[in-house]
């Protein structure tokens, strides 16, 4: 097993528990303004324990809100509350069916374009001999570099 499957396998392994995107939408306001409003507690309190001004936590509140907060700066502001920042990049499918539907459609791309030469010249291919090339040249594809670099369409 390559490299890149065995850590492919392993962080599968790891984000298939992991919540729903819908189980963890952001609130309206964001998660600091919830937290805290769920605490009891003030934007002063906030501050202090940030060791910040009180305005500051508007503008971290706000930036939130905007996608522009730093995750140092949200880190700080989940430690003052006594929580965790949690960060993950979760896949919307298995990384292994990402990496063979991309595979599969570069063989696709590949195939229909030596299939589209062979018709000019009279020399076509049948589509299930066709089909078995797309899943030989897709699987040769999974488990190469250069997977995700896009085909060279400059003249």
């Amino acid at each position: 097993m390559r490299n890149s499957d065995l850590a492919r396998s392993q962080l599968d392994d790891r984000l298939k528990d992991f919540p729903a995107p819908g189980d963890l939408l952001r609130p309206h306001r964001g998660w600091i303004r919830a937290i805290r409003d769920a605490l009891g507690m003030s934007s002063r309190e906030l501050a202090s324990r940030m060791g910040v001004r009180q305005q500051t936590i508007s503008d971290i509140e706000r930036s939130e809100q905007q996608h522009t907060i730093q995750l140092n700066t949200l880190e700080r502001a989940a430690n003052a509350m006594d929580c965790r920042l949690v960060y993950a990049l979760v896949p919307n499918t298995t990384l292994e069916e990402a990496v063979n539907a991309q595979a599969m459609q570069k063989a696709t791309q590949q195939i229909e374009t030596i299939a589209h030469h062979s018709r000019l010249e009279d020399q076509s291919v049948g589509n299930k001999d066709l089909a078995d090339r797309v899943d030989e040249l897709a699987a040769r594809f999974a488990g190469s570099r250069g997977l995700w670099t896009e085909p060279d369409t400059s003249p």
